[in-house]
Parts: structure tokens; C-alpha cells; sequence
């Protein structure tokens, strides 16, 4: 079954002072006072609609800048691996085959998760991940919590400039904010860079006096990520 890991880590720290209460963001949650549970799979394909399925989970726990606790485990999507994704991820028919299936696992999972009123859910291009999810717990009669989500690839084009960041691929915003963990389309490496990468962008929404929850969800919609220097055009 799932590997669960609750050793905690100190790789990355939030840090909190008194600037960053305001009358506004007491009105809200607090970034630094916020579970989120980042997650990631690995599958065999790039829908569920099409018969595509989930071979590993990988998520990580995290509050304050602290883990508290990480997810892992393979799942045996019920039919082969497609050569070219066992070539992308180097997970194997043989691995998974005594892996237990979605249905035995979702509920784990969904443990792990905790309260839709307490976690927030992060991940890298966050609808691939849900639509399967999502779909699977459909599937198997479970109902799926109504968990805020945010987006790390959507948070970075708003904050990151071209100059800083040609893509807003993972392994870009790895690389750029010099995560711990290296991406390898493995779930839970991938979960623990993706935490990093929230870290950092965590910082940089401070810089532009984003603090809390809200003001992060109300960010994300009305924002455009900003132009290079050298693409604004001098007004006269």
C-alpha cells in the first residue's frame, strides 16, 4: 500500500514577521498558516476519458515551510504501460503489477489529504492531475472533496518574467529557483520539487504584498504576467 513518510524536513522555510499582518489579510488565511498537500502522478497516458490511467502517486504535506509528512505509491492501472511512457517516467509493467488498484488507494489517499477547509491542493498544470482524480473517484462512487487548488504553473506566469524564465515548465521553474529535488516524471520527486518551486513563488508574491490565500486566488485571476524590459514600449 501507500508509503507514508512524516519525517519532517527543513530543505525550505517561510518566513514570518509582523509586516505581514494587515487589517486586510487578517480578513483572510495566511499563506504561512496554510496546509497544502502538493501533489503528483504519473500515468499511462494523457487522459482518463481515453483510458488512460494512474501508475504512481507521490505527495507531500507541507505548512510554515515545513513537511509534514509525504505520500508514495505505485498503482496498478490495469493494463500495460505504453513503451514510450515506461522510456519517459522508467516505471515498468513489473513495478506496478502488485500495486493495489485506484479504488484501494483513493481512500488512503483522501485520508492523507485531510479537510477540504484546512488543505489546499497544489500541483504542476493542476487539471491533469484532478481530471484524473476526479475521474476515478467517480468511477468508484467516491465523492471528491471541494479542495482549493492552485496551480504552480499558472502562480509562475504571473509573477516571473520572460527574461527570468523562458517556460513555465517544471523543470524551468526548478532550475530557476534551485530546488532541492531535480524533476524526473517520478510522483514524488516530482511533488518535492514542486513544493520548492511554491516556496519560492510563496516569496516572490510577498514582494508584491500577496500574503494571504484570497489575495493569491484573486491575483491569479486578474493578472498578466509581466513583459520584459526590453517588449514595453516607451511612452511619450
Amino acid at each position: 500500500m501507500a508509503k507514508l513518510l512524516s519525517e519532517p524536513s527543513s530543505r525550505v522555510h517561510c518566513v514570518s514577521d509582523d509586516s505581514w499582518q494587515t487589517t486586510l489579510q487578517e480578513l483572510g488565511r495566511p499563506l504561512f498558516e496554510t496546509t497544502f498537500v502538493v501533489i503528483d502522478l504519473e500515468t499511462t497516458g494523457g487522459a482518463p476519458h481515453i483510458g488512460a490511467a494512474i501508475t504512481e502517486i507521490g505527495a507531500v504535506k507541507v505548512k510554515g515551510g515545513q513537511t509534514l509528512g509525504e505520500f508514495a505509491t505505485f498503482v496498478n492501472p490495469g493494463h500495460p504501460i505504453p513503451a514510450y511512457i515506461s522510456e519517459l517516467t522508467a516505471i515498468t509493467d513489473e513495478m506496478v503489477s502488485a500495486a493495489p488498484p485506484i479504488e484501494l488507494l483513493l481512500p488512503e489517499l483522501l485520508e492523507f489529504l485531510g479537510d477540504h477547509q484546512e488543505t489546499v491542493l497544489v500541483a504542476q498544470n493542476a487539471p491533469f492531475d484532478l481530471s484524473f482524480l476526479k475521474h476515478y473517484s467517480r468511477e468508484h462512487s467516491l465523492p471528491w472533496p471541494q479542495f482549493p487548488v492552485l496551480d504552480t504553473a499558472i502562480i509562475a506566469r504571473k509573477v516571473l518574467t520572460r527574461d527570468e524564465v523562458p517556460n513555465c515548465k517544471l523543470g524551468t521553474l526548478a532550475k530557476f529557483f534551485g530546488t532541492t529535488t531535480t524533476p524526473n516524471h517520478r510522483a514524488l520527486d516530482d511533488a518535492r520539487a514542486t513544493v520548492d518551486v511554491l516556496h519560492g513563488l510563496i516569496e516572490r508574491l510577498g514582494t508584491l504584498n500577496v500574503h494571504t490565500l484570497e489575495e493569491l486566488q484573486n491575483f491569479g485571476k486578474k493578472t498578466k504576467r509581466p513583459k520584459s524590459p526590453a517588449l514595453v514600449q516607451p511612452t511619450f
